[in-house]
């Protein structure tokens, strides 16, 4: 790191967790962000914030008026834009010292090819087929995968190492029989609530490249906001899901 980067990331570099070592790591490390919208808008300004040194971000959509409310990367003049070219725009403004890779349509092919090539993947998407189709190249890449999800009031969140023969994939939480798309653009979404878990998210994801503390694995932690209530569950490993527990 030059002296400039030093002095960016000086009051990361001062926690003993972290230090130079750890920075460097961050510097060195990629990932990829599924989803420009209320959850990746955060989680993406603060990981080029932190220093992530290439953030491989992912989106198909353009920019409308009902996304301003709570993807906070994108402004009114972008309505109309690529989610990934707006989102590019913001985060080298905050950190010009990173590298940005944008991706517009994911398909299950490009999908492994990406998720081989980084570090951790962060899923900021609303819908549960896509949810699936990135736990199942998570588990194919060995690739540890954050996932979040907010709704109204609320937001989960958890890391997965279905991988691991220990340790669930997202499919044991949730299977693919009997589930509806449950999502804000039906049920409604309070603006700071995406805020809240997609810093989380993006916590999560730095501690997981960094190894630090409490990183939600085999947990699901459950934020209910209008009573500020914090519970995290243990997600067992289902023996009989097949995805994690009998290979892809």
């Amino acid at each position: 790191m030059n002296d400039q980067e030093l002095l960016r990331y000086s009051r990361q570099i001062l926690l003993p967790q972290i230090s130079i070592k750890g920075q460097q790591v961050l510097k060195d490390s990629t990932l990829l962000l599924i989803g420009m919208g209320g959850l990746g808008s955060p989680s993406a300004l603060y990981l080029a914030s932190a220093g992530i040194g290439h953030l491989i971000i992912a989106d198909s959509d353009k920019v409308e008026l009902s996304n301003l409310q709570r993807q906070i990367i994108h402004f009114t003049d972008d309505i109309g834009r690529t989610k990934v070219n707006s989102a590019k725009d913001k985060i080298l403004a905050i950190n010009p010292n990173i590298k940005v890779t944008t991706i517009g349509k994911l398909s299950q092919n490009n999908l492994n090819y990406w998720v081989a090539k980084v570090d951790v993947v962060l899923d900021g998407t609303d819908n549960f087929d896509i949810r699936f189709k990135i736990n199942k190249s998570c588990v194919m890449q060995r690739t540890p995968l954050v996932s979040a999800a907010v709704i109204r009031f609320e937001g989960q969140l958890s890391v997965f190492q279905g991988y691991n023969q220990t340790k669930p994939c997202y499919q044991c939480l949730y299977s693919i029989e009997g589930n509806s798309d449950d999502n804000c653009t039906r049920n409604g979404i309070l603006s700071p609530v995406t805020g809240i878990i997609g810093s989380l998210q993006a916590l999560q994801a730095i501690k997981v490249l960094l190894n630090l503390g409490e990183q939600l694995v085999g947990k699901l932690m459950l934020i209910d906001t209008l009573d500020l209530s914090f519970k995290k569950i243990k997600i067992n490993k289902d023996e009989s899901c097949k995805i994690c527990s009998h290979g892809v």
